[in-house]
């Protein structure tokens, strides 16, 4: 059965337009193949698609800068001035900003002035002064979140040693601080060294055996412990 003719115009439809476009390129670097090998031809193909990937092919017996530079040669043009061009022109314009600048910082730090009118030197005290105060502005936060660091860790270090005085202040009040409850009806065993009796300490409330109390004596009272 004979093929339809194919009416070429651009294909609206974005996934047959990729898809026609990768059958026929690879159709083109076949061809292109066949006539490298057939014809000892040297081939270079550059394909850009439509979302910008680039596809090549080039025979394998060439380079693509050997290619241009034979084209170059039969041709008669150079297809790398005008890319030479830029390139320099470029360059002038980056050392042209060098020089600017070294000028510049040479006048901010009170040399090459003989050149400059008097409008350029009130410009150029204006541009000082106003670098003066952006660098103290910047020295003046970096100084005081230093400060208020500092003052952090002195409240806190100021908390601790409080805590520690209460803590001291207590224990110097109750020498049983932090051992048994002024409330509770707690004992304790104390052993000896070496084998030596032990004791059982008793902390009584002060409403049991007032008698243990006259005197003014502790209510810590001992008892020994029969082996």
């Amino acid at each position: 059965m004979a093929r339809g003719k194919i009416q070429i115009k651009r294909i609206e439809n974005q996934t047959n337009r990729q898809v026609t476009y990768s059958k026929r390129r690879n159709g083109l670097f076949k061809k292109a193949h066949e006539l490298t090998v057939l014809c000892d031809a040297k081939v270079s193909i550059i394909m850009i698609s439509s979302t910008q990937k680039i596809h090549e092919y080039i025979s394998p017996t060439s380079t693509t800068k050997q290619l241009f530079d034979q084209y170059q040669n039969a041709v008669g043009v150079d297809l790398w001035i005008t890319h030479y061009e830029k390139m320099q022109e470029h360059l002038r314009k980056l050392k042209d900003i060098n020089k600017n600048l070294r000028r510049e910082i040479r006048q901010r730090m009170g040399e090459s002035l003989n050149d400059l009118n008097y409008d350029q030197i009130v410009n150029l005290i204006e541009d000082v002064d106003d670098s003066l105060r952006k660098i103290r502005e910047r020295k003046y936060k970096v100084i005081g979140n230093q400060i208020e660091t500092s003052k952090k860790k002195l409240r806190n270090v100021e908390e601790i040693h409080r805590n520690i005085l209460l803590e001291f202040d207590a224990r110097h009040e109750d020498p049983q601080y932090g051992l048994v409850d002024n409330e509770g009806d707690y004992n304790s065993v104390l052993g000896f060294a070496n084998g030596g009796p032990r004791i059982i300490a008793l902390r009584l409330p002060s409403n049991h055996h007032p008698n243990l109390h006259s005197g003014g004596g502790s209510d810590l009272t001992t008892f020994a412990l029969l082996e």
